[in-house]
């Protein structure tokens, strides 16, 4: 069986997070000084994002970028 890409992973991490915040795209967009569509793309794992766009993500819900790739990891583990 093929492992799912790492930006599909990602981009499912994201949205379960923004969602556990309670925040909708947009609200999540304007945290992250992204536009809406843009979050779209990275949740449904099709854009590659740079280390830069994962520290706004991360810092958007409150976490730091270990803490988001560690939840990653553990993604991966389940």
């Amino acid at each position: 069986m093929e492992e799912e890409p790492l930006a599909k992973r990602l981009g499912r991490l994201i949205r379960r997070l923004r969602l556990e915040e309670g925040l909708s795209q947009e609200e999540f967009a304007e945290r992250c000084g992204l536009h809406r569509t843009y979050i779209g793309f990275i949740e449904r794992g099709e854009k590659t994002i740079t280390i830069e766009t994962a520290s706004k993500l991360a810092q958007a819900l409150g976490l730091s970028l270990a803490q988001l790739f560690i939840a990653l990891e553990s993604l991966d583990s389940d």
